[in-house]
């Protein structure tokens, strides 16, 4: 869904059209087949029909969402790496946009469902952090961020101001820390909740009772 999108934008406008989409998305298919983020899913022949129809269908929601035409991209999957708070952080944007009054937007596509109010400002954190990356790489901060949510089409925006930057610095600085305090003392205390149901690592941890020395079988058997 990604590459489709990423391969539509590289168009000229007019030619970013729903048709010329599901070509990309055809395109896209053809390249990601053959790496390995795909056949280590050992998909059988109607689930894999079940991935590229649901891709399908995300993409042909993306319109919904924004008039492609109208969209001016001067960066796709863009690569940055600057210091947050004194650590060397790298990201990768979707999408950099430059609008009409020549601001820049963060944009970025989500293939899930969106988030409820309440939990749209954690959302919002992959986000931000890229726009305080385009300050020290690019040395403009964008004027917004954007999440397009794909599987509801649904967008979440925000501006990028100077509050928000602060403490995404101070944040990335105390979490920094606080890792490298947990690597000197060997100790790194667990937080549970109901994401651990989703954890392929909690069989190892030693909250659930298990012994994280035994993680290194996971990593060998998925290669």
């Amino acid at each position: 869904m990604h590459s489709a999108l990423e391969h539509l934008m590289k168009r000229n406008p007019a030619e970013r059209t729903r048709d010329h989409a599901q070509s990309d998305l055809d395109h896209a298919k053809i390249e990601f087949v053959t790496t390995p983020d795909f056949t280590k899913l050992k998909l059988e022949q109607k689930d894999e029909e079940k991935f590229f129809s649901d891709a399908a269908l995300l993409v042909g929601r993306y319109f919904d969402l924004e008039d492609p035409t109208t969209v001016n991209p001067i960066g796709l999957e863009l690569k940055l790496e600057a210091e947050i708070g004194g650590v060397l952080m790298r990201g990768i944007i979707d999408r950099l946009d430059l609008d009409n009054d020549g601001e820049l937007t963060v944009t970025d596509y989500k293939s899930g469902r969106s988030p409820s109010p309440r939990f749209q400002g954690d959302a919002l954190t992959q986000v931000h952090t890229y726009a305080v990356l385009c300050q020290g790489m690019l040395g403009r901060r964008p004027k917004k961020v954007q999440l397009l949510y794909l599987t509801d089409a649904k967008a979440i925006v925000a501006e990028s101001d100077d509050q928000t930057c602060r403490g995404i610095e101070i944040k990335t600085s105390a979490r920094w820390t606080a890792i490298k305090k947990a690597c000197a003392t060997d100790n790194f205390p667990t937080n549970t909740s109901k994401l651990c149901d989703w954890c392929s690592y909690k069989d190892y941890c030693p909250a659930f009772g298990g012994d994280p020395a035994r993680a290194e079988e996971l990593r060998v058997s998925t290669g």
